[in-house]
Parts: C-alpha cells; sequence; structure tokens
C-alpha cells in the first residue's frame, strides 16, 4: 500500500524506518527511534543481547567494532504493544548531535539488510494511523499537543489524543447509521402497511442527533479557537495610542511609543493569551493622507493587514473628539472600514486617554473606553476580544479541534438539515433522505480517517516534526 502526499513525500508504509525523535541540539537526553516489522538484528548489533519487552535497560551502545558510542537506556517494544503497532526500538543516549547522529548512523548500517532509512516527517504518527493503533483525529492531535502554546490548549489536545473527540464523533456516527437502516428498510420495502419511520421514531431519532451535533461544534469550534486563535488588527489616525495599546495588551514595550505623528512605519505584531485563548494582535501604521514615502507604504500594509482581519480595533484618541478635522478624518476612516471589510468581521471603537479626563460622547456607548497607558479599562477591552473569538467560560469539555473538523461538522449539520426537509414529506423524498444521511456520515467519517483521500493524509503527516 502507498500513501502519497502531492510531493511524493511517503514511500510504502512497510519499509523499516529510523530517526532521531528529540529536538536538534544539546539537551541531556536525547532519543533514537526504530519502527520495523522486527527489530532484532538491530537490538542484537546495537545492544549485543536480546532485552526484555516494555523494559528500559541500561547498557552500552555498540559500533560496528564492538566499542561504546554511548551507554543510556534501551527499551524494546514488541508489535502490537508499540506506538506505530510494530516492533520499535528506542535508544535513550546523552543529548549531544553528534552521539545521536552516530547512534543513527549505527542503527541504518545495522539495518542496512532490511532496507532500514530514514524517517520522514511525521511517518512514526503515520504508521500508528495506519495500523489502527489511532485514528486521524487522534493523529493530529498528537502534533497539536507538540505545539501547544497555551496550558488550555495542551489540556484540549490531550482530551483529543486520549480519543475524547473521536468518540463523540463515532456516536454521532452510530445514530446516523441507525436511522439510514430504517430508511432503506422503507425503501426496500415500500409495500409494507407498516410505517418504519413513524413506528421507529425517525424525526425523533434525527432531531436528537441534530441537538448531539450542535453540542459537538459547539467544543470543536472552542477547541478550533485554542488552536488557532484570532487575528486582531489595531487601527486610526496617528498618536492615537495603537503602539501603547499593542504594548499595555502583550505587558511589554513592543512598539516605539512618541508624540511624533506617523512613529509606527511598519507592522508589528505579538501574540497574547486570554484566558487560554492566542491572540494574534498587530499594530498599524496611522491611517492619514501622506507625502512621506516610507510612511505610505506603511499604511499601505495597514491597510492590507485590516483587511485580512478577523476583528479590527478602531482607535480614537478622546482628547481631539471635539476636533473638526479629527472627527472628519476618523470618520472617513469608519467608510472605509464599512467598505473594505466583510459584515461578518467586527469593528470595535476603542476610546483612548480616558485618564486625560475626556469622555467619549453618546453616540459612541457601545464603544470600550480606556487608557493604554494606565490600564484603565483594559479588563473590558479583554472581555470584548473573548466574546469576538467566540470564547465560553467552563470549557473543561472542550477538545482540540481544527479549521477542517469544523468544516466537516458544517457539512454534517447541513446534509441533516436537507434531511430533515425530506423526513417531513416521507415517500415523496426517501431516496433524497437517504442520500443526505450518507453524505452526513462520510463527512464525519473524514474526521476521523476512515474516509479520505490520500493526499489529505499527505498534508496531515508532513506537518509534523522527523521522529514523530
Amino acid at each position: 500500500m502507498f500513501v502519497l502526499d502531492n510531493t511524493g513525500v511517503f514511500a510504502r508504509h512497510h519499509q523499516p524506518i529510523a530517526a532521531i525523535a528529540t529536538a536538534p541540539g544539546r539537551a541531556a537526553v536525547g532519543i533514537v527511534r526504530v519502527s520495523a516489522a522486527s527489530v532484532a538484528c538491530i537490538v542484537q548489533a546495537l545492544c549485543g543481547r536480546a532485552l526484555k519487552p516494555r523494559e528500559a535497560t541500561y547498557l552500552p551502545f555498540l559500533a560496528a567494532d564492538g566499542t561504546a558510542i554511548d551507554q543510556g537506556l534501551a527499551i524494546h517494544f514488541p508489535a502490537p504493544h508499540s506506538y506505530t503497532g510494530e516492533d520499535v526500538l528506542e535508544l535513550q543516549a546523552h543529548g549531544g548531535p553528534v552521539v545521536l547522529q552516530l547512534l543513527l548512523a549505527r542503527c541504518l548500517q545495522a539495518g542496512a539488510g532490511m532496507d532500514l532509512r530514514v524517517a520522514q516527517p511525521g511517518e512514526f504518527t503515520q504508521r500508528a494511523f495506519l495500523n489502527d493503533k489511532i485514528d486521524l483525529a487522534q493523529a493530529e492531535a498528537i502534533a497539536d499537543l507538540i505545539d501547544a502554546s497555551t496550558e488550555a490548549a495542551a489540556r484540549s489536545a490531550s482530551r483529543s489524543m486520549s480519543g475524547e473527540f473521536s468518540r463523540e464523533i463515532h456516536a454521532l456516527r452510530d445514530a446516523l447509521i441507525q436511522l439510514r437502516m430504517l430508511v432503506e428498510a422503507t425503501l426496500d420495502f415500500p409495500e409494507e402497511e407498516i410505517d418504519f419511520l413513524q413506528k421507529a421514531d425517525a424525526q425523533g431519532q434525527l432531531e436528537r442527533l441534530q441537538q448531539t451535533l450542535a453540542r459537538v461544534m459547539q467544543r470543536a469550534r472552542q477547541g478550533a479557537l485554542l488552536r488557532e486563535g484570532i487575528k486582531v488588527v489595531i487601527a486610526g489616525q496617528p498618536n492615537a495610542g495603537k503602539s501603547s495599546l499593542l504594548n499595555a495588551l502583550a505587558g511589554a514595550e513592543l512598539a516605539i511609543v512618541t508624540p511624533v505623528a506617523g512613529t509606527t512605519r511598519d507592522v508589528v505584531s505579538q501574540t497574547i493569551q486570554i484566558e487560554g485563548v492566542p491572540l494574534h494582535v498587530i499594530d498599524t501604521a496611522g491611517l492619514r493622507e501622506s507625502q512621506d514615502h516610507v510612511e505610505k507604504i506603511g499604511i499601505e500594509r495597514a491597510w492590507g493587514q485590516i483587511e485580512n482581519a478577523d476583528a479590527v480595533l478602531f482607535l480614537h484618541d478622546l482628547t481631539r473628539l471635539q476636533a473638526a478635522d479629527y472627527a472628519q478624518a476618523d470618520e472617513a476612516i469608519a467608510r472605509t472600514l464599512v467598505a473594505k471589510l466583510p459584515r461578518t468581521v467586527p469593528v470595535v471603537d476603542v476610546f483612548n486617554k480616558v485618564d486625560a479626563g475626556a469622555e467619549a460622547n453618546s453616540l459612541h456607548a457601545a464603544g470600550v473606553r480606556l487608557s493604554a497607558r494606565t490600564g484603565q479599562g483594559l479588563d473590558g477591552l479583554r472581555r470584548k476580544l473573548l466574546e469576538i473569538a467566540g470564547w465560553q467560560p467552563a470549557a473543561e469539555g472542550v477538545y482540540i479541534a481544527r479549521e477542517r473538523h469544523v468544516q466537516a461538522l458544517l457539512r454534517v449539520e447541513a446534509h441533516l438539515v436537507e434531511a430533515s426537509a425530506h423526513l417531513a414529506v416521507q415517500a415523496q423524498s426517501l431516496d433524497l433522505l437517504a442520500e443526505e444521511l450518507r453524505l452526513a456520515q462520510n463527512a464525519l467519517n473524514e474526521i476521523t480517517g476512515e474516509f479520505t483521500s490520500d493526499d489529505l493524509l499527505g498534508v496531515i503527516f508532513s506537518s509534523f516534526c522527523i521522529g514523530k
């Protein structure tokens, strides 16, 4: 069997593979991992004797001439009780790059007769998936756990890796299969007097299925939010306090702040965390007409960032709101924002410099008032950003999810809506009902990898680190 991405990165999955499984650089411990149908010859070559299954053994790792490359722990995980489902050997040595390269080279030398080769990124986890040790959602959760940038993201990834998300998907699939059986039975025996669908409460089953799906989607969206975060762009006229606001949110002096208008010429970005949610906050050049060539480039880049934002913080200077020219310029920016942004992208009016004693007028009652200099009102802005992101408190049951999972669940939802419409008229549309339920099941199967393309597998696993 071959599993290839569009660059041909994966070779045949039954070939023996080896790799350094720890990150490059100096460390106390480093690991070299081998996976094959049998690792007996490599165990004998490097350890000089057989190993007890799943028991760490301290011994010298032997070079071809019998001298010791290093001393460390060797563990043999016989198939199928291993990470990949194959025979696995792990050598835990000192974490110097040269030592690990020597051990890897020795493994490749000892396994030359069995065509042992260096693993591609993610290939150990790919073996685990292909050998039914994990499903596709669990495989992605492993990568997400490694990449987690917040405690909440790590905990959610761990829940998905343990199979919590997959169990929810399988429960939905089983309910769909049950409903499909009822519909197919009605199609196969139309002459029967018994109304299979009504007797089995098909309508009730479909409604319960939709309710369960809604709960799963809510947790999946929260999980995707923990993984992806949202892009927040700070926009406004020069000297409104955009850089000061970025610094205040980040808790560090990232952007230069001066009284001189137009100090920020380029994009400055920082990822912050609020309740474990990563927010990618971007400070931009002040929006105004300018003849300065460098500043004009900065303003063009600012609009480019704004057009790709998930949310925009439109910053206003409270001390200048009453000035006619300033108010007109703000109105012009507001009109441009409406013209350039989709309606789904929220624009939050943020009124800065409340510490100066100024107040926003009642026309802007929905805005957020704060002082980027003193921090007054920042908590309100943080709450607003979480609201925009769709975060909800007490999300203990959240599992990590990816955008592709959310999109698959949205397709399931759409198919179930169509199925509900066909069920309402029953006999006239039962074949269409059956087709919508089949498509919904296929969309669910894409999440766990039971129905997916080799191209998708290639993209997913090639994003892993080597050795995993």
